[in-house]
């Protein structure tokens, strides 16, 4: 069994949001995070976009510490680029940030977030059938709906969040079946109506 490698997020803050906020940048953490390191080129390929357009967003995304090279990889003039943390995750202190770009950038980066978990989960839905049939009771598409206060939910988030990353301290990748799970949370406030 492999030592499981730590786990690195990043807290973003006011520079760092408005470095990531923008679709291609958080297309191309993702891809990275996910598939490995990768030359600008191999990444434009991956995601439809031109390779001076990857390579554009890369630097930027670097200048934020998001990503940097792979001294590993490449040879030449061949720039191989890795994720610099596995997560992200957001301060609270930004969605009461008076800054409109700030704001702005915030509903940038939650929007492009919601799209990737939506065309994530329909992706599942879409392949399901092509799962083994012990993945298709594993897999969850549950909701909720409690009466809690801020606190409360605050309070249940962090909970759900040790939960999970006790599983993530205690995974065998290398365990038969085992499979790349993804995990997606959502609880909001809700208007009854």
């Amino acid at each position: 069994m492999s030592e499981p490698e730590e786990f690195l997020s990043r807290r973003l803050d006011p520079r760092s949001l408005r470095g990531l906020a923008h679709p291609l940048r958080i297309q191309l953490l993702r891809a990275l995070r996910r598939h490995g390191p990768a030359t600008a080129s191999q990444l434009a390929e991956l995601l439809g976009e031109s390779s001076g357009a990857t390579s554009y967003h890369l630097r930027q995304l670097a200048a934020h510490g998001f990503v940097e090279d792979d001294p590993t990889r490449g040879k030449g003039r061949e720039r191989w680029w890795k994720a610099g943390q596995q997560g992200t995750s957001v301060d609270e202190s930004l969605y009461k940030n008076p800054d409109p770009e700030v704001q702005g950038a915030l509903d940038i980066y939650a929007h492009e977030i919601a799209t990737i978990h939506t065309q994530e989960l329909g992706t599942y839905i879409g392949t399901r059938h092509d799962w083994d049939e012990s993945w298709l009771g594993a897999a969850d598409m549950s909701d909720f709906t409690l009466r809690l206060p801020a606190d409360k939910l605050r309070e249940l988030d962090e909970k759900l969040h040790a939960l999970i990353d006790s599983y993530r301290d205690t995974a065998d990748p290398d365990a038969p079946g085992a499979e790349l799970v993804r995990i997606h949370l959502h609880a909001f406030p809700q208007r009854e109506n």
